[in-house]
Protein backbone atom coordinates (compact mmCIF):
# COMPACT_ATOMS: atom_id res chain seq x y z
CA UNK A 1 0.00 0.00 0.00
CA UNK A 2 1.59 3.26 -1.11
CA UNK A 3 0.72 7.22 -1.17
CA UNK A 4 0.58 7.91 -5.22
CA UNK A 5 2.14 11.29 -5.69
CA UNK A 6 -0.37 14.10 -7.26
CA UNK A 7 -0.64 14.36 -10.86
CA UNK A 8 1.65 17.12 -12.76
CA UNK A 9 0.00 20.27 -13.25
CA UNK A 10 0.80 20.41 -17.22
CA UNK A 11 -0.85 16.23 -17.96
CA UNK A 12 -4.80 16.52 -16.58
CA UNK A 13 -6.87 17.07 -19.91
CA UNK A 14 -9.98 17.31 -18.06
CA UNK A 15 -11.36 19.69 -15.26
CA UNK A 16 -12.03 18.39 -11.94
CA UNK A 17 -12.35 20.20 -8.42
CA UNK A 18 -9.46 20.79 -5.76
CA UNK A 19 -8.99 20.04 -2.14
CA UNK A 20 -7.89 23.57 -1.93
CA UNK A 21 -11.58 24.91 -3.32
CA UNK A 22 -14.36 25.26 -0.83
CA UNK A 23 -16.65 22.02 0.08
CA UNK A 24 -19.88 22.22 -0.90
CA UNK A 25 -22.57 21.12 1.86
CA UNK A 26 -25.77 22.94 1.53
CA UNK A 27 -28.01 25.86 2.08
CA UNK A 28 -27.96 28.06 5.83
CA UNK A 29 -31.39 28.92 6.90
CA UNK A 30 -31.24 32.87 5.54
CA UNK A 31 -30.02 31.13 2.18
CA UNK A 32 -26.54 31.34 1.68
CA UNK A 33 -24.49 28.57 0.39
CA UNK A 34 -22.88 26.46 3.07
CA UNK A 35 -19.49 26.43 1.25
CA UNK A 36 -16.41 25.80 3.96
CA UNK A 37 -12.46 25.59 3.44
CA UNK A 38 -11.82 21.90 4.60
CA UNK A 39 -8.06 22.14 3.64
CA UNK A 40 -5.89 22.62 6.74
CA UNK A 41 -9.13 21.86 9.13
CA UNK A 42 -10.94 18.75 9.79
CA UNK A 43 -14.60 18.20 10.36
CA UNK A 44 -16.80 16.11 13.04
CA UNK A 45 -20.87 14.62 12.30
CA UNK A 46 -22.99 13.47 14.41
CA UNK A 47 -26.80 12.78 14.90
CA UNK A 48 -29.12 9.91 15.45
CA UNK A 49 -30.46 7.56 12.84
CA UNK A 50 -32.54 8.97 10.14
CA UNK A 51 -31.44 12.50 10.86
CA UNK A 52 -29.31 12.78 7.58
CA UNK A 53 -26.40 12.40 8.72
CA UNK A 54 -24.80 10.19 6.08
CA UNK A 55 -26.69 13.07 3.54
CA UNK A 56 -23.62 15.04 4.68
CA UNK A 57 -20.84 13.07 4.77
CA UNK A 58 -21.72 12.05 0.96
CA UNK A 59 -21.21 15.76 0.33
CA UNK A 60 -17.62 15.43 1.60
CA UNK A 61 -17.02 12.12 -0.27
CA UNK A 62 -18.61 13.82 -2.91
CA UNK A 63 -15.71 16.57 -3.19
CA UNK A 64 -12.99 14.27 -2.72
CA UNK A 65 -13.31 12.16 -4.74
CA UNK A 66 -13.83 14.67 -7.83
CA UNK A 67 -10.18 16.18 -6.74
CA UNK A 68 -7.17 14.39 -9.10
CA UNK A 69 -4.91 16.02 -5.80
CA UNK A 70 -7.17 14.16 -3.06
CA UNK A 71 -6.12 10.31 -2.20
CA UNK A 72 -9.59 8.60 -0.39
CA UNK A 73 -8.98 7.21 2.51
CA UNK A 74 -12.69 5.35 3.69
CA UNK A 75 -12.96 3.14 6.85
CA UNK A 76 -16.55 2.70 6.85
CA UNK A 77 -17.34 -0.31 9.62
CA UNK A 78 -21.16 -0.90 8.12
CA UNK A 79 -19.37 -1.38 4.44
CA UNK A 80 -22.32 -0.52 2.83
CA UNK A 81 -22.57 3.77 4.27
CA UNK A 82 -19.09 4.44 2.06
CA UNK A 83 -19.30 1.70 0.12
CA UNK A 84 -21.03 3.33 -3.37
CA UNK A 85 -17.49 5.87 -3.45
CA UNK A 86 -15.56 2.48 -3.35
CA UNK A 87 -14.10 2.62 -6.81
CA UNK A 88 -12.70 5.73 -6.51
CA UNK A 89 -10.82 5.37 -3.02
CA UNK A 90 -7.25 4.39 -2.53
CA UNK A 91 -7.78 2.93 0.45
CA UNK A 92 -10.93 0.89 1.80
CA UNK A 93 -11.56 -0.44 5.09
CA UNK A 94 -15.13 -2.21 6.26
CA UNK A 95 -15.83 -3.71 9.58
CA UNK A 96 -12.17 -5.32 10.08
CA UNK A 97 -9.87 -3.54 13.29
CA UNK A 98 -6.85 -5.13 12.74
CA UNK A 99 -6.97 -3.72 8.88
CA UNK A 100 -8.17 -0.19 10.31
CA UNK A 101 -5.02 -0.23 12.49
CA UNK A 102 -2.53 -1.22 9.68
CA UNK A 103 -3.83 1.22 7.92
CA UNK A 104 -3.90 4.10 10.47
CA UNK A 105 -0.39 3.16 11.31
CA UNK A 106 0.77 3.31 7.73
CA UNK A 107 -1.14 6.63 7.57
CA UNK A 108 0.62 7.87 10.51
CA UNK A 109 3.89 6.77 9.45
CA UNK A 110 2.87 8.91 6.08
CA UNK A 111 2.28 11.92 8.19
CA UNK A 112 5.45 12.06 10.29
CA UNK A 113 7.52 11.47 7.07
CA UNK A 114 6.00 14.49 5.47
CA UNK A 115 6.75 16.38 8.40
CA UNK A 116 10.47 15.00 8.21
CA UNK A 117 10.42 16.90 5.01
CA UNK A 118 8.63 19.81 5.75
CA UNK A 119 11.27 20.19 8.49
CA UNK A 120 14.10 19.94 5.99
CA UNK A 121 13.05 22.31 3.48
CA UNK A 122 11.72 24.60 6.16
CA UNK A 123 8.68 24.80 5.53
CA UNK A 124 5.70 25.10 7.64
CA UNK A 125 2.89 23.19 5.46
CA UNK A 126 2.13 21.44 2.06
CA UNK A 127 0.61 23.23 -0.69
CA UNK A 128 -1.21 23.41 -3.63
CA UNK A 129 2.26 23.21 -5.36
CA UNK A 130 3.40 20.70 -3.29
CA UNK A 131 3.36 17.17 -6.00
CA UNK A 132 2.07 15.24 -3.30
CA UNK A 133 -1.40 14.40 -2.50
CA UNK A 134 -3.76 15.76 0.09
CA UNK A 135 -4.89 12.68 1.92
CA UNK A 136 -8.79 12.72 3.07
CA UNK A 137 -9.39 9.99 6.05
CA UNK A 138 -13.05 9.40 6.19
CA UNK A 139 -14.08 7.19 9.21
CA UNK A 140 -17.86 6.99 9.04
CA UNK A 141 -19.43 4.92 12.58
CA UNK A 142 -16.48 5.99 14.65
CA UNK A 143 -18.16 3.67 17.32
CA UNK A 144 -17.95 0.87 15.47
CA UNK A 145 -14.00 1.12 15.98
CA UNK A 146 -13.46 2.68 18.97
CA UNK A 147 -15.90 1.18 21.43
CA UNK A 148 -17.79 -2.25 19.35
CA UNK A 149 -15.07 -4.03 17.13
CA UNK A 150 -11.91 -5.95 18.41
CA UNK A 151 -10.30 -6.07 21.89
CA UNK A 152 -10.03 -3.02 24.29
CA UNK A 153 -6.18 -2.25 23.35
CA UNK A 154 -7.23 -2.18 19.77
CA UNK A 155 -9.93 -0.01 20.18
CA UNK A 156 -7.98 2.46 22.32
CA UNK A 157 -5.14 2.39 19.48
CA UNK A 158 -7.46 2.96 17.22
CA UNK A 159 -8.38 6.15 19.33
CA UNK A 160 -4.86 7.31 20.06
CA UNK A 161 -4.06 7.66 16.40
CA UNK A 162 -6.98 9.36 15.28
CA UNK A 163 -6.79 11.95 17.77
CA UNK A 164 -2.96 12.40 16.58
CA UNK A 165 -3.70 12.58 13.12
CA UNK A 166 -6.59 14.77 14.03
CA UNK A 167 -4.22 16.79 16.21
CA UNK A 168 -1.34 17.12 13.69
CA UNK A 169 -2.47 16.16 10.38
CA UNK A 170 -3.64 19.19 9.21
CA UNK A 171 -0.14 20.99 7.52
CA UNK A 172 0.72 18.10 6.78
CA UNK A 173 -1.85 17.89 4.14
CA UNK A 174 -4.24 14.65 6.65
CA UNK A 175 -7.85 15.99 6.87
CA UNK A 176 -10.07 14.13 8.77
CA UNK A 177 -14.24 13.55 8.39
CA UNK A 178 -15.68 11.59 11.07
CA UNK A 179 -19.35 10.29 11.81
CA UNK A 180 -21.20 8.45 14.37
CA UNK A 181 -24.68 7.80 14.91
CA UNK A 182 -23.76 7.66 18.64
CA UNK A 183 -22.98 11.23 19.83
CA UNK A 184 -22.36 9.99 23.55
CA UNK A 185 -18.89 11.26 25.87
CA UNK A 186 -17.39 7.55 25.25
CA UNK A 187 -17.84 7.89 21.26
CA UNK A 188 -16.35 11.46 21.39
CA UNK A 189 -14.76 12.51 24.25
CA UNK A 190 -14.31 16.45 24.56
CA UNK A 191 -10.34 15.83 24.00
CA UNK A 192 -10.95 15.06 20.45
CA UNK A 193 -13.88 16.81 19.80
CA UNK A 194 -12.41 19.97 20.36
CA UNK A 195 -9.57 19.38 17.99
CA UNK A 196 -12.13 19.36 15.17
CA UNK A 197 -12.26 22.68 13.20
CA UNK A 198 -15.94 22.31 11.81
CA UNK A 199 -18.86 20.11 13.61
CA UNK A 200 -22.27 19.67 12.32
CA UNK A 201 -24.83 18.44 15.07
CA UNK A 202 -28.25 16.70 13.09
CA UNK A 203 -31.34 15.90 15.17
CA UNK A 204 -30.49 14.06 18.59
CA UNK A 205 -32.25 12.92 21.32
CA UNK A 206 -31.13 14.93 23.59
CA UNK A 207 -29.32 18.65 24.59
CA UNK A 208 -26.51 17.14 25.92
CA UNK A 209 -26.02 15.09 22.91
CA UNK A 210 -26.06 18.29 20.68
CA UNK A 211 -23.51 19.53 23.27
CA UNK A 212 -21.05 16.60 23.02
CA UNK A 213 -21.15 17.35 19.05
CA UNK A 214 -20.93 21.57 19.48
CA UNK A 215 -19.64 21.95 22.47
CA UNK A 216 -20.97 22.68 26.15
CA UNK A 217 -23.06 25.30 26.65
CA UNK A 218 -24.59 25.97 23.14
CA UNK A 219 -27.88 23.99 23.54
CA UNK A 220 -28.74 26.43 26.59
CA UNK A 221 -28.45 29.27 24.33
CA UNK A 222 -31.07 28.12 21.68
CA UNK A 223 -27.68 25.81 19.12
CA UNK A 224 -29.60 22.93 20.03
CA UNK A 225 -29.81 19.52 17.74
CA UNK A 226 -32.20 18.00 20.10
CA UNK A 227 -34.90 20.79 18.71
CA UNK A 228 -34.53 19.80 15.65
CA UNK A 229 -37.91 18.07 13.84
CA UNK A 230 -37.43 14.10 13.15
CA UNK A 231 -38.95 15.03 9.71
CA UNK A 232 -36.56 17.41 8.81
CA UNK A 233 -33.81 15.34 7.59
CA UNK A 234 -30.51 17.01 6.86
CA UNK A 235 -31.26 20.04 8.29
CA UNK A 236 -28.27 20.68 11.37
CA UNK A 237 -26.26 22.80 12.71
CA UNK A 238 -23.15 23.90 11.76
CA UNK A 239 -20.55 25.17 13.80
CA UNK A 240 -16.80 27.08 12.47
CA UNK A 241 -13.94 27.95 14.13
CA UNK A 242 -14.35 30.87 16.33
CA UNK A 243 -18.22 31.46 15.18
CA UNK A 244 -21.25 30.50 16.71
CA UNK A 245 -23.74 27.53 15.07
CA UNK A 246 -25.62 27.83 12.29
CA UNK A 247 -28.67 26.42 11.04
CA UNK A 248 -28.07 24.26 7.59
CA UNK A 249 -29.60 21.58 5.42
CA UNK A 250 -27.74 19.25 3.70
CA UNK A 251 -27.65 18.99 0.05
CA UNK A 252 -29.57 15.81 -1.55
CA UNK A 253 -27.39 13.29 -3.49
CA UNK A 254 -29.38 10.09 -4.11
CA UNK A 255 -27.60 7.17 -4.80
CA UNK A 256 -28.36 7.46 -8.55
CA UNK A 257 -26.27 10.96 -8.10
CA UNK A 258 -23.18 9.27 -6.53
CA UNK A 259 -22.85 6.80 -8.94
CA UNK A 260 -22.92 9.22 -11.59
CA UNK A 261 -20.35 11.10 -9.72
CA UNK A 262 -18.40 7.77 -9.22
CA UNK A 263 -18.28 7.75 -12.92
CA UNK A 264 -16.87 10.77 -13.01
CA UNK A 265 -14.32 11.09 -10.55
CA UNK A 266 -12.79 7.87 -11.89
CA UNK A 267 -12.70 9.50 -15.44
CA UNK A 268 -11.29 12.54 -14.08
CA UNK A 269 -8.89 10.57 -12.07
CA UNK A 270 -7.56 8.23 -14.66
CA UNK A 271 -7.10 11.09 -17.03
CA UNK A 272 -5.36 12.79 -14.94
CA UNK A 273 -3.08 9.56 -13.63
CA UNK A 274 -4.30 9.19 -10.43
CA UNK A 275 -6.73 5.61 -10.72
CA UNK A 276 -7.93 4.25 -7.45
CA UNK A 277 -6.43 1.32 -6.06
Amino acid sequence: MKLRKKREPDTVPVAGLSIYDPVHLGMFADGEGVNIELIYRNILMAGEPGAGKSVGLNNVVAHGALCPDVSLWLFDGKQVELGLWREVADVFVGPDIELALQRMEALQAEMDRRYDELDRVRRRKITHTDPIDVVMLVVDELALFSVTMGSKDQQEQFVRILRDLVARGRAAGVIVVAATQRPSADIIPTSLRDLFGYRVAYRCTTDSSSDIILGRGWASQGYNAATIAPEERGVAYLLAEGGIPRRMKSAMLTDADIYGLVDYAQHIRTSGGHSAA
